[in-house]
């Protein structure tokens, strides 16, 4: 489930806890809202700590080493194109 979803139980929650009501035989709707937030809410914590996790940079693991032998060659150089 992304954070769209934990959203989505969050706000499901809270309507059936705030904004209803309704009286069903058997079922708790206040108690099914409270349910559908802490789900949503726990959702919400996982969800950032493994965001938090993936944004996380490693450097490098081998080290860029310049070769103080390497010789550049520049056009003057050669004085035909071909090196001799």
């Amino acid at each position: 489930m992304g954070l769209g979803g934990c959203i989505i139980l969050i706000a499901v929650g809270a309507i059936l806890t705030f904004a209803t009501d309704w009286d069903m035989q058997g079922v708790n709707l206040d108690l099914v809202g409270v349910i559908f937030m802490i789900v949503g809410l726990i959702g919400v914590a996982t969800f950032s700590s493994i965001a938090r996790r993936r944004r996380v940079v490693m450097p490098p693991t081998t080290p860029v080493v310049e070769d103080p032998h390497h010789h550049h060659h520049n056009r003057s150089d050669y004085s035909d194109g071909y090196g001799a």
